[in-house]
């Protein structure tokens, strides 16, 4: 079976930094491009980051220069590195597979306080 666990989250002041992880489970995970989700109070899930096999990476407009999505291939993990934190940040993170979608885990809660 497929699984992703997420974990990290938590309370944080604005400006302020956490590390999220995503351990995957039941994949090939070296193959995959896997990427970060997030999904706000009120809001449709939106893409936040991603990496591909080859290391290279892209990120959503109101994250870039902020956050930096790097991969452990040997312990099946994608990590979310956030700083500078703004309350607009605060959400549910996910990771999933970029282009093969796999089902989503429990996601963890980010919330950044003004």
């Amino acid at each position: 079976q497929v699984q992703l666990v997420e974990s990290g989250g938590g309370l944080v002041q604005a400006g302020g930094s956490l590390r999220l992880s995503c351990l995957a489970s039941g994949i090939r995970f070296s193959i995959h491009d896997m990427g970060w989700y997030r999904q706000a109070p009120g809001n449709e899930r939106e893409w936040v980051a991603s990496i591909h096999s080859d290391g290279s990476t892209n990120y959503a407009d109101s994250v870039k220069g902020r956050f930096t999505i790097s991969r452990d291939n040997a312990r099946n993990t994608v990590s979310l590195q956030m700083s500078s934190l703004k309350p607009e940040d605060t959400a549910v993170y996910y990771c999933n597979s970029r282009f093969v979608v796999m089902n989503w885990g429990k996601g963890t809660l980010v919330t950044v306080s003004s």
